[in-house]
């Protein structure tokens, strides 16, 4: 990490980058917004918003089932519970269809109920509310480690699968016809969004991570005329609204989540306003 740093201080020699725990937020912010940015494409495509929303959810209920038996590394007990309640509610939403944003709702709804529940009775709460805004200027090198690894298994997954993905959504029965294992495909993609989901939210929040996730999208919607313009201005404006959020609020002593999630709200708006225009 120390050559990586290096590196930083020379092309970015400004205050706020002298401090670690600043190149720390930096490095986590500059993997974790583009991830968040490609998978929100195919999350508003697929109207699953609701759906990752109750992913956030669940990372209470993972901290309190670690915290409860005992587990040292309560990120390991986030993500496989994260990963299991993704299978859960995709196979909800393909069993049940007509009733599964009620089900996710009910589903996520109980989950952080659950676990603030045992947090709070076993005395963990206060160690672990701040889990609900994010505090990206604490993480760890080992985190930028997790997020590293989920960025390079979101590539692989985007290169070898994002075509069979997008079929699946665009038509189920004729992407079935053309060969594709569409369960496996939808569980793939589940998952990979449980564990970047997951992941992500030391830095951005419980209460705010589905916000990262819509917010850009949205925003490139507004002003892209194709698929790749769609995806290339969600992922620009997901990571230029990290990005700036963890600049301002470093001089304005502002917490960090809160405030990227501001400034996507900020070029939510104004794409829209330009739209309109057009």
């Amino acid at each position: 990490m120390e050559t990586i740093y290096g590196i930083l201080d020379r092309l970015l020699p400004f205050a706020w980058m002298q401090h670690t725990f600043m190149k720390h937020a930096f490095l986590a912010v500059l993997l974790m917004t583009p991830l968040l940015g490609m998978l929100g494409t195919v999350i508003v495509q697929k109207k699953m918003a609701f759906f990752s929303d109750a992913l956030g959810h669940s990372a209470i209920m993972g901290i309190a089932i670690g915290v409860v038996f005992g587990v040292a590394n309560v990120n390991a007990v986030m993500i496989v519970f994260a990963v299991l309640f993704a299978l859960l509610l995709n196979k909800i939403e393909q069993k049940r269809a007509e009733s599964a944003d009620t089900i996710i709702s009910v589903f996520s709804s109980c989950s952080i109920a659950a676990g603030l529940m045992l947090l709070s009775g076993s005395g963990n709460f206060n160690k672990y509310s701040g889990l609900l805004v994010g505090d990206v200027l604490s993480i760890t090198e080992i985190e930028i480690l997790y997020l590293a690894g989920a960025f390079v298994l979101a590539l692989v997954f985007w290169v070898l699968g994002f075509n069979r993905l997008l079929a699946a959504g665009m038509h189920r029965v004729l992407a079935k016809s053309r060969g594709i294992s569409v369960k496996l495909v939808e569980s793939l993609f589940v998952v990979l969004v449980a564990v970047i989901v997951t992941i992500s939210i030391k830095c951005i929040g419980v209460l705010l991570i589905n916000a990262l996730l819509i917010i850009p999208v949205a925003s490139a919607k507004n002003i892209a005329v194709n698929m790749r313009e769609y995806h290339f201005f969600s992922i620009l404006f997901s990571l230029f609204s990290g990005m700036s959020g963890l600049i301002v609020s470093y001089y304005i002593n502002a917490a960090t989540g809160p405030m990227i999630v501001v400034i996507a709200s900020v070029i939510y708006f104004v794409t829209f306003a330009y739209s309109r225009v057009e």
